[in-house]
């Protein structure tokens, strides 16, 4: 075994994480999750705008729900398409606008549903 460096492994402790930090209870993380929300922090992905940490997580679930929903509605090729334009867009200009200055391709009947004309 000489000039192999072995690394010793490290196993959690009840309580602590691999790094010997402590863990918070999974109450108390809750409430200091909802404390930061409740100041304006954003702390559920998606949750923007939701004044408490269940607030946040009703939001995020919700704009998922609704982005699954549209993404069977018109398909992925569509959910893709639409992406990329979204994926343009700037505070100071529409994807749209961008993709046509920019000479980027962009097919909009791919994220049209039958329904619309």
């Amino acid at each position: 075994m000489y000039g192999r460096h072995v690394t010793p492994t490290v196993r959690a402790c009840r309580g602590f994480d691999k790094r010997g930090i402590r863990k918070m209870s999974s109450q108390q993380e809750r409430e200091e999750l909802d404390r930061r929300a409740r100041q304006g922090e954003t702390v559920v992905p998606g949750g923007t705008g939701g004044k408490s940490l269940e607030a946040q997580e009703h939001l995020a679930e919700g704009r998922h729900k609704g982005g699954e929903t549209r993404k069977q509605q018109i398909g992925p090729e569509g959910y893709q398409e639409m992406g990329r334009k979204g994926g343009l867009s700037t505070t100071e200009e529409s994807g749209g606008r961008r993709a046509a200055r920019e000479g980027i391709p962009i097919d909009e009947s791919k994220f049209k549903t039958g329904s619309q004309s």
